[in-house]
């Protein structure tokens, strides 16, 4: 018999059988209005045939549009790949066996190889330095176990992913302090507030350890400038502390030339000192839209974070057969060039039928350039402009329109009446929907 998923009491009504502090930990996030959106969903999902007054899911950052050229590829060029190629049996077993923290050669060289392509080979990556991980999340997490002490804090600019409250803080009891940006320089980051959210960590008595940002933004979908990224490193370097660039959706800027990583900044400096401090994460969630099979990457230009996090990685391994068929599928150089390409023309037409859609309907969205959403104000639907505001407007969106889009305040964005709204994880008429109901929503509120 399974355990009881309860906590037991004793005869004794207040003897209560304790459970640890991580376990009771309300730094989870999990009552979020951006969770609760999935729940709803989850509860009355839309089907176009069985469903169709259903919750369309627009809450999730998922990249299906171009899931065919993958499916194409493992089907008919290379079958094998899926499996264990020409060793048959032999494979089965050297797969199947145990593996060290290291992961596959094969793969990381095919990781350290995508990850240069995806830049234009504009910064080149050492397979020996990539650590493999379940996903992004866990390359978050086990990044800030790495970095950070229990009440330290990592300095992150809002808005942003509301899941970095579960991934950063719930079990390494690390503190988030926002550097708030708002929407007058377009959210971008400002050696002002920078240090403002330094100081604020000071004055509490809270220890700094680094800088953790997006790039591209989510949920902004856009990309961080290079002036911007330099400023950012000069800073870490004058208090001393981490910058992690979490770069999933790299892959998915419209126009290459529109994104700069931090790698290539680092490439230009020679100062051991300056390039220790810069960490990296990626995964393939995102850009080639395989979030279940779970494959993140730290790279680091720092040794002992490297050492440190391939001891660590024991926790949070990805399976021989995971990558065994992937590094098979990126080892071809023929097919990668391929889906970046039309992956990137597809996610930009994408972007710009909603943007247009929500402009016919007379909703404006904060230019973006990249990722699988756009950053739509409805700042002026508000009946207050606050948080409550906010959430009254999301709750009429989520139960009368069906549709499940993340509120800014999720992401603690410091201006309400934002909201990240996911396009890339349907189909072109499953968006045409969604729009209409917008369309007809805007329509009542004009009293049409």
């Amino acid at each position: 018999m399974g355990l009881p998923l309860m906590m037991e009491r004793s005869s004794n009504n207040n003897n209560v059988v304790e459970l640890s502090r991580v376990a009771v930990s309300d730094t989870h996030g999990e009552d979020s209005p951006y969770f609760a959106g999935w729940k709803a969903y989850d509860e009355n999902p839309y089907d176009e045939s069985h469903n169709p007054s259903g919750v369309i899911q627009m809450g999730l950052a998922e990249n299906q549009v171009s899931f065919d050229l993958i499916e194409s590829y493992l089907e008919k060029k290379n079958p094998e790949g899926s499996m264990w190629g020409s060793k048959g049996a032999p494979g089965f077993r050297e797969n199947a066996l145990f593996q060290d923290y290291h992961g596959l050669k094969s793969f990381r060289q095919a990781m350290a190889s995508f990850m240069q392509q995806i830049r234009g080979g504009k910064a080149s990556f050492d397979p020996d330095r990539i650590v493999l991980t379940a996903g992004a999340t866990a390359a978050n997490e086990l990044l800030t176990f790495i970095l950070a002490d229990p009440n330290d804090a990592l300095l992150v600019p809002t808005p942003y992913y509301p899941g970095f409250d579960r991934d950063l803080r719930w079990r390494t009891g690390v503190r988030i302090v926002p550097i708030h940006c708002d929407s007058s320089n377009h959210f971008q980051i400002t050696p002002e507030a920078l240090e403002q959210a330094y100081q604020t960590a000071r004055e509490a008595n809270i220890r700094v350890r680094g800088v953790l940002i997006t790039n591209p933004s989510n949920p902004l979908g856009a990309t961080v400038q290079k002036k911007v990224l330099e400023d950012l490193l000069d800073f870490c370097v004058r208090k001393n502390i981490h910058l992690v660039s979490d770069e999933i959706y790299s892959g998915s800027v419209f126009h290459a030339s529109e994104f700069t990583s931090v790698a290539e900044i680092v490439e230009n400096i020679d100062d051991v000192s300056v390039k220790e401090r810069v960490h990296i994460v990626y995964s393939l969630s995102k850009d080639l839209g395989l979030p279940g099979f779970r494959v993140g990457t730290i790279y680091s230009y720092n040794d002992n974070v490297v050492r440190t996090a391939r001891r660590m990685s024991s926790f949070t391994l990805v399976s021989s057969q995971t990558q065994h068929m992937l590094a098979s599928m990126l080892s071809d150089e023929e097919f990668t060039e391929k889906y970046i390409r039309i992956n990137r023309e597809r996610l930009r037409r994408r972007y710009e039928t909603i943007v247009e859609g929500l402009k016919k309907a007379g909703i404006e969205c904060l230019k973006g350039n990249a990722g699988l959403f756009c950053w739509m104000n409805l700042g002026f639907l508000l009946d207050t402009k606050t948080k409550e505001g906010e959430l009254e407007l999301w709750d009429v969106i989520l139960k009368e329109l069906k549709l499940n889009i993340s509120p800014g305040s999720s992401c603690h964005c410091s201006e309400y009446g934002w909201f990240r709204v996911c396009f890339a994880n349907m189909s072109e008429k499953t968006l045409d929907i969604a729009l209409k109901r917008i369309h007809e929503f805007m329509d009542r509120r004009r009293g049409f």
